[in-house]
């Protein structure tokens, strides 16, 4: 039995729904981490995990920014926390695990492993140079015309913004992390720390992209993997020992040139 994860399949675009009905684990019994992005309207989240069920023994959900989208095509108008509430009613309707339900253990070939789904936002502290607050930071992605979507569509209510509901997801989840003891797999549709997002073309996109607070969770919380998305840049790299791995698909247009024609779903606790 193993442990698998995918990210950001974005099944708005036909081409990733085709990918999505592909996916098969040759074990029923695996377990599937979707680690966010998976459309931005409540039907497409539905239809991929009404179609990813029943395939897997357990599948393991964090959401991503455009779950989190409020668009006036959308049958569901939630906004902000809503929004986020609603998602996991339809969830745990699927018998989906979420960052609100008791963690699950997983039983890998290492021992038992405590699977952790996140929920955290960003605060827009993975600044560009010269920015000194997050005023300063909008204003050189503005000029850089490099300018994430949220800003439209993904609204905080009831918090006042973005960052303060970062804060308050952060201080939520590290206290439930801290109970928890052995090993971790952490899984957040963003990256924990800034590193990933040095390769990024446009380096401003990286305001969109976690907080400084996170920067050093996969240590305090016993962390062997840290699974995340968001990026669209496929990969394993390390920091302090722990593997992290970008296991997104993609647009379309990224994937294509990459030859894929079924989505790779990653081995988590696979050897180093």
């Amino acid at each position: 039995m193993k442990l698998l994860a995918t990210s950001d399949l974005h099944v708005s675009y036909q081409d990733n729904r085709h990918v999505v009905e592909a996916i098969a684990s040759p074990d029923p019994e695996d377990w599937l981490i979707v680690a966010g992005d998976i459309g931005e309207k409540f039907a497409d989240v539905e239809w991929t995990l009404r179609t990813l069920t029943p395939k897997f023994g357990k599948v393991v959900w964090s959401p991503g920014n455009h779950e989190l989208w409020t668009t006036k095509d959308d049958e569901n108008q939630a906004r902000g926390e809503m929004r986020y509430k609603h998602l996991v009613e339809l969830c745990r309707s699927l018998d989906v695990v979420t960052p609100e339900d008791p963690y699950e253990v997983f039983h890998g070939p290492n021992g038992p492993v405590t699977v952790c789904p996140l929920f955290l936002g960003y605060d827009y502290s993975f600044r560009p140079h010269g920015a000194t607050d997050v005023k300063s930071a909008l204003e050189i992605a503005h000029k850089a015309g490099v300018v994430c979507t949220d800003e439209y569509f993904l609204h905080p209510d009831p918090y006042p913004s973005r960052e303060a509901w970062c804060q308050a997801r952060v201080e939520e989840t590290e206290e439930r992390l801290s109970r928890i003891s052995g090993p971790t797999v952490l899984i957040n549709h963003y990256p924990l720390v800034r590193d990933p997002t040095f390769v990024l073309r446009y380096p401003e996109f990286a305001l969109w992209c976690g907080t400084t607070l996170t920067a050093d969770w996969h240590k305090r919380f016993n962390a062997v993997e840290m699974v995340y998305g968001h990026l669209h840049i496929p990969r394993t790299t390390h920091y302090d020992g722990v593997r992290f791995d970008e296991v997104s698909l993609g647009y379309p247009r990224e994937w294509k040139p990459r030859g894929t024609t079924r989505v790779k779903l990653h081995d988590v606790l696979r050897e180093s």
